[in-house]
């Protein structure tokens, strides 16, 4: 239990990223880079892998008493397929997210009481999908970098 907190500490950034991926919205602007470099989503192993990601993160949020009531009254298939989108666009893949910014995207949530300790949560998942997954922890901080960003948006603040 003592290595708990510094685990903690490395994927709480990146569970952001899971809420926005979960609540959809808009990706925040990816920081320039060299063109011969490749994507975060190059690099997790493309659509297979975002899929795999989302699938199993959809999973363990579902289970979670502390977050699953957000997900209630949502079709379930439709939000595991916008998130994907999102995620690849997110991450520097193929550009077909449509969904809405993630203020607005968020603010019915917010509304029902969505919160920071909620967003932790959903991060939590993510972390433990990516970790799940064998994802390298570079990449994970890659990706939480690209998370930790949306925090006030999706929040409404």
């Amino acid at each position: 239990m003592e290595n708990a907190l510094p685990v903690l500490f490395v994927f709480t950034p990146f569970m952001i990223l899971a809420l926005m991926i979960i609540f959809s919205g808009k990706a925040p602007a990816a920081p320039a880079s060299a063109s011969s470099a490749p994507s975060i989503y190059q690099q997790l192993g493309g659509e297979a892998a975002v899929n795999a990601a989302v699938d199993i993160f959809y999973r363990k949020v579902l289970k979670d008493d502390r977050i699953k009531h957000f997900f209630d009254n949502t079709d379930m298939v439709k939000q595991a397929a916008k998130q994907k989108a999102f995620l690849t666009m997110a991450f520097g893949g193929p550009h077909k997210y449509t969904g809405a910014d993630m203020r607005r995207g968020h603010a019915h949530l917010v509304a029902r009481g969505l919160n920071d300790s909620h967003f932790d949560a959903v991060m939590e998942h993510l972390g433990a999908t990516l970790t799940e997954l064998n994802v390298p922890g570079h990449l994970i901080a890659k990706c939480a970098a690209i998370a930790e960003s949306t925090r006030k948006d999706v929040l409404g603040k």
